[in-house]
């Protein structure tokens, strides 16, 4: 496996733009989990418990299917609504959404390559420390992953146990 450094063609200024906008993001990660900025970390705490009941309730494709619903129905609704208000004040002001839509939003061959190269590193990382995790390196750190895997398949059972009383909830179906 050849080393990341030598295979990378970026430029020095592009690497340190990549670095320095994942250091941002892990600093907003940060920030998040500490509950610096209450309002934001009750929405992603609301946001993932609502996504995890949903997913322990229901299928992915529904839980992707209802929210593309519900998205669609205010864009709609929003579109149909604007376009109320432009007929009665018979203004030209055009679509609500064409600055999204005119926006580019494609990838360049070279934002790919630098995603492909981080990825490519943090994967390794991650590799790496499953190795040394699971073919128990450093006893201590094996019996830590071991305790918190433990602690999950409790929580695992919550959810399961919910579905299940979902489950017993729902009416007999007739034959």
């Amino acid at each position: 496996m050849a080393d990341s450094s030598s295979t990378s063609s970026s430029s020095p200024a592009s690497s340190n733009h990549s670095s320095s906008s994942l250091k941002d993001l892990s600093h907003s990660a940060l920030q998040l989990v500490q509950w610096q900025e209450p309002k934001k970390s009750v929405a992603v705490f609301i946001g993932s418990l609502l996504a995890l009941v949903s997913v322990a309730t229901l299928s992915v494709i529904s839980v992707v299917s209802y929210l593309l619903l519900a998205v669609l129905c205010i864009t709609i609704t929003f579109r149909v609504y604007k376009s109320i208000i432009q007929a009665v004040q018979k203004s030209e002001k055009g679509h609500p959404f064409r600055s999204s839509l005119q926006r580019d939003v494609s990838l360049s061959p070279e934002a790919v390559r630098q995603l492909a190269d981080l990825s490519t590193v943090y994967l390794n990382r991650v590799i790496r420390e499953s190795r040394r995790l699971l073919l128990v390196e450093d006893l201590v750190d094996s019996l830590k992953l071991a305790g918190g895997m433990w602690m999950l398949t409790y929580v695992g059972s919550i959810f399961n146990g919910v579905t299940l009383l979902i489950l017993g909830e729902s009416p007999p179906h007739s034959p």
